[in-house]
């Protein structure tokens, strides 16, 4: 499932775009929700800063503010290097300037329709499953994660357990089965434990821990600590 937010300055067009983003989410069967909107940058960039957001729908000109969307894009990419950002505006002139901020598409309100709309979201639900650098899929309800917010992996029982910066998500599988999936930089270091080597921050050998960039925290088994050191290439490690 992935997770939109909308940010405009007319409430009356927030309305509208979200409507037809639901008309289209059930057309198409995609697996994607409006979890937030707002008409205030500030409130869209609070959010995002403590909530897992995977799609940014943005307007271009907000009246009565001294900022526009293309700042607003410019704030976000400051965090959020991977999610998707949709401008919806009135404006042409700012089509070529949106690109600088790794925009995935440019839309313009008086021709968004149903079909404009599901056009747009077939190409990035593509994306989505398509981009395995990217993204990792995560059960079969249509769960998406990306990559680098994975911490680390726990198997616990029947279950994994993916701990991500933006908090955990768990479903029933097993390292067998995902293990072939996951970049290089998944390495595992534990029988219950597969640990994104890019997040990891301090090694402590005298606990056998890992920290990761969230402050979580997993474990090096016997078996797997010099394989999985070998795989290191430059964190604080302390004896």
């Amino acid at each position: 499932m992935l997770n939109f937010v909308i940010c405009d300055d007319n409430p009356r067009m927030i309305d509208k775009i979200s409507s037809l983003f639901k008309k289209a989410f059930l057309k198409n069967d995609f697996e994607g929700q409006i979890v937030f909107t707002t008409s205030d940058h500030n409130e869209l960039i609070s959010y995002m800063n403590s909530k897992p957001v995977d799609v940014v729908i943005l307007d271009i000109e907000f009246k009565n503010s001294n900022i526009n969307g293309l700042k607003i894009a410019e704030q976000i990419r400051k965090t959020n290097k991977n999610c998707y950002i949709i401008f919806i505006t009135s404006h042409f002139e700012y089509l070529m300037e949106a690109y600088d901020y790794t925009t995935f598409a440019y839309l313009f309100k008086s021709s968004l329709n149903l079909e404009t709309l599901s056009d747009t979201l077939n190409r990035l639900f593509d994306d989505v499953s398509g981009n395995s650098r990217k993204f990792l899929k995560i059960d079969n309800k249509g769960t998406f994660t990306y990559l680098n917010d994975i911490q680390f992996i726990e198997k616990n029982g029947m279950k994994l357990i993916y701990h991500t910066s933006h908090g955990m998500y768990d479903t029933y599988n097993s390292f067998s089965k995902i293990e072939n999936n996951l970049p290089k930089n998944f390495v595992r270091c534990h029988k219950s434990f597969i640990a994104n080597i890019n997040n990891v921050v301090h090694i402590s050998l005298a606990s056998n821990s890992i920290t990761c960039k969230n402050d979580e925290t997993c474990y090096i088994g016997p078996k797997y600590k010099d394989s999985f050191m070998e795989m290191i290439d430059y964190v604080t490690i302390s004896k």
